[in-house]
């Protein structure tokens, strides 16, 4: 891979990025960057929502303009006003260091004379959306005739949006020798008519699959009747409490019910609608990217240019009938090398858009059964447990109290004031799933969909059991069909494993298992920090292959029904021993949403 010094980047630029954390080109900006620095001629570039554009199109842009001239040299267009906002914002920062050049948003929703004043000033770049700069265009104020790069980005947007007209309209005025870009997550056959029309045999440049889902999302749906939607959405809610996620509807009045009815439940939730004032959705927003709010119930016009790293979850109240809408929803997890999940409730009428996603996206979703009462109350306590596990004490503070409370608590003994504390903070939540039945809608065929694929991988599975020279073979009893791929494999071993990274041989990926290789004096450690390790609800169960110390069971932790071997199946004696002897504490979280540790 080369660094962003190697594909030219000016050191100006290096200085700024370097400091916003910049390490390594992303797929898309190595392949875009070169091409935009040192060719002449169009680009079309797909890459999902979240995979670094923005820098892709913005540094060589960036670089190309002459700062002495005030003339308007770039035009960026984008279809909404936080994107627009979004990618103003991100230029300002790349250019930190390049004197004279000046950035400006223009969009609907703010005052128009503010952004003619700055306009007459002069600006190098101007970041818009389609209606307000037809506007200031027709009243003279933006003229175009200088610039020689125009770039669409979100285009396939931009079209369900209904702006071909507007830009039509507005590329009108750009020189004909201009440089076109233009950037999309999908390629629906309308942007290739867009680029038909508009460009001179584009360079095409496609990061992962067109039209692909991301690879670090995993897919999974839940059944349920379409009166039964919201009790799912919140057994989803409780059975995660790390959750951290948007929530998709198709409709204002929709987002608002859910939302009304998260906020009467007691879940820290807001919403996001075209029926909001801008102030309104500026602050909703605004509260979602700082945290405040856990659950973002919106519409997808609406969250277009919320830009947020590290959701956990995006949930689809309803599917979308385009299938790209649904690639853009799910491409909101999963970002920056991190894993995330895709939830879609659905009521059996849906099933035949389901598989209509499937076959574009290329990815199989997961059947789920919604969560039972009793695991989520696990659940439940569990977090609690690792909260107040992992609470910072003032003991300064705290010291000076605890002889008034140990007096007044002292005649309950360590087990009754444990059962209290629990009660306290769950008292709500069990009297609200008590004798609360089973709204699943089951769907065996599915299982035996994945029986058949077992089956057929069976034989591979068998030919892959021995390691490399002077590796050991470990088995995990997650696989493909759990949304388990090599990435995740890296990020829980570097999550469960303290010190440095260790080195990983050959992987073998299988529906329900994955088999990989370590050094064989990394072996015993990494079973032992893998087997608390839980991947999104999936015990990892870790298990040496050819252990030096007991053979494998014969039938193996990961068989169905078969519980996890033993800490003296897969350690050395001392080290079972004094596993043996490891008091049952709380469960840990190690700090990353898609690893949930616990212990036994």
């Amino acid at each position: 891979m080369k660094s962003f010094e190697e594909l030219g980047i000016d050191p100006k630029l290096l200085k700024a990025i370097g400091e916003l954390g910049f390490e390594s080109p992303m797929p898309i900006q190595e392949l875009v960057i070169p091409h935009l620095l040192h060719e002449e001629g169009d680009v079309v570039g797909l890459a999902q929502t979240g995979t670094g554009k923005t820098a892709a199109f913005g540094l060589p842009l960036l670089q190309r303009i002459d700062a002495v001239s005030t003339d308007t040299q770039a035009l960026i267009i984008a279809p909404t006003r936080e994107l627009c906002l979004q990618i103003a914002g991100d230029l300002a920062d790349f250019a930190k260091y390049i004197d004279g050049l000046r950035i400006l948003p223009v969009y609907g929703g703010s005052s128009i004379d503010s952004q003619i004043r700055s306009l007459r000033k002069g600006v190098q770049v101007i970041v818009a959306t389609p209606g307000r700069l037809e506007d200031l265009i027709r009243r003279g104020e933006v003229t175009l005739s200088h610039v020689n790069t125009v770039i669409l980005d979100e285009a396939d947007e931009m079209l369900n949006m209904g702006f071909l007209d507007d830009i039509r309209e507005i590329i009108s005025h750009v020189p004909e020798n201009r440089k076109m870009l233009m950037f999309s997550a999908t390629m629906p056959k309308e942007i290739a008519a867009i680029a038909r029309d508009f460009m001179h045999n584009p360079a095409e440049f496609v990061a992962g699959n067109k039209n692909e889902g991301a690879k670090n999302v995993r897919h999974i749906y839940y059944m349920v009747k379409a009166h039964d939607k919201y009790l799912a959405l919140k057994r989803v809610a409780d059975n995660n409490p790390y959750i951290y996620g948007i929530i998709f509807c198709r409709t204002r009045r929709e987002t608002q019910e859910v939302a009304d009815k998260l906020i009467a439940d007691g879940y820290n939730a807001d919403c996001l609608h075209g029926d909001l004032s801008q102030a309104q959705r500026d602050l909703a927003m605004k509260k979602f990217r700082d945290h405040v709010t856990q659950l973002l119930v919106a519409t997808d016009v609406a969250a277009r240019g919320l830009d947020v790293d590290d959701l956990t979850h995006v949930i689809n109240y309803g599917l979308p009938d385009d299938v790209a809408v649904y690639t853009h929803r799910s491409g909101r997890t999963g970002r920056a090398n991190k894993s995330g999940v895709s939830v879609a409730i659905i009521h059996s009428r849906e099933k035949g858009r389901l598989r209509q996603i499937e076959k574009s996206i290329g990815k199989e979703f997961e059947y789920k059964k919604v969560p039972s009462p009793e695991h989520i109350i696990e659940k439940q306590l569990y977090n609690l447990a690792d909260r107040i596990e992992r609470v910072e004490v003032n003991d300064t503070e705290i010291d000076k109290y605890l002889p008034g409370v140990r007096k007044k608590l002292e005649w309950l003994s360590e087990e009754d004031l444990l059962k209290r504390v629990l009660s306290l903070e769950f008292s709500r939540l069990l009297k609200y799933y008590e004798n609360m039945p089973d709204i699943d809608l089951n769907e065996p065929q599915r299982k035996n969909r994945k029986a058949d694929r077992d089956n057929r991988d069976d034989k591979r599975s068998k030919g892959s059991l021995k390691a490399e020279k002077g590796y050991e073979r470990i088995r995990i009893d997650v696989g493909k069909s759990n949304g388990f791929f090599p990435g995740n494999l890296m990020s829980v071993i570097n999550g469960a494993v303290a010190g440095p990274k260790l080195e990983i041989g050959r992987i073998d990926l299988f529906p329900d298992h994955t088999l990989f290789d370590v050094r064989k004096q990394d072996a015993a450690k990494i079973v032992t920090a893998l087997r608390h390790v839980d991947f999104f609800g999936d015990k990892l169960n870790p298990e040496l292959i050819n252990a030096p110390h007991g053979k494998r069971a014969k039938k193996g932790a990961g068989a169905k029904g078969q519980k996890a071997s033993k800490d003296s199946k897969t350690l050395p004696p001392k080290k079972a021993v004094k596993a043996s002897k490891r008091k049952k504490d709380a469960p840990k979280y190690n700090g990353n949403y898609d690893i949930f540790i616990k212990k036994k």
